[in-house]
């Protein structure tokens, strides 16, 4: 019975199999806009996120690695993509960014905020200009989506 539950659950979010080299067994994934994207792939993107953040708030992989209190060799690893950053570490990370951990993900799996490129890319810009918004702005578009939506009433909050 599980495997028609999975089989069904995998229909219904367009997962596909795939393998990946350090997999044994098969995975099952979505799709991005070209076709699956290997999870290396996804972390050599991250880790040119990283790079290109860094060096866009002006700070060297000394100092960044000083403020994660690693040592820089620990960070280039991340940078060059032969160590996985974990959710704690990302989170670290955007704290001293200022960013918030979509945008990473983002980086990394554009294919999860939209059906093309553009539609995720649109869906992200309207992310960032949320994330900048004054609180009782905020709350007044959360209204206004919420009505357009057809939701009718504002979602609970986590």
């Amino acid at each position: 019975m599980a495997g028609k539950a999975n089989e069904s659950y995998r229909a219904a979010r367009g997962l596909v199999e795939t393998s990946e080299p350090d997999f044994e067994r098969p995975l099952w994934r979505k799709p991005g806009f070209n076709g699956v994207v290997s999870l290396d792939e996804m972390d050599k993107a991250l880790s040119e996120f990283l790079a290109s953040t860094r060096r866009k708030k002006g700070l060297n992989r000394e100092q960044l690695a000083e403020l994660l209190g690693i040592s820089g060799q620990v960070y280039g690893r991340y940078e060059r993509s032969e160590s996985k950053l974990n959710v704690t570490r990302l989170v670290h990370l955007c704290e001293i960014f200022g960013l918030a951990p979509i945008e990473m993900i983002y980086a990394a799996a554009p294919h999860l905020f939209g059906k093309s490129s553009n539609e995720a890319a649109n869906r992200m810009a309207l992310m960032r200009l949320v994330s900048r918004m004054r609180p009782e702005a905020i709350a007044s578009l959360l209204s206004l989506v919420s009505e357009l939506s057809g939701e009718g009433e504002i979602p609970d909050s986590p």
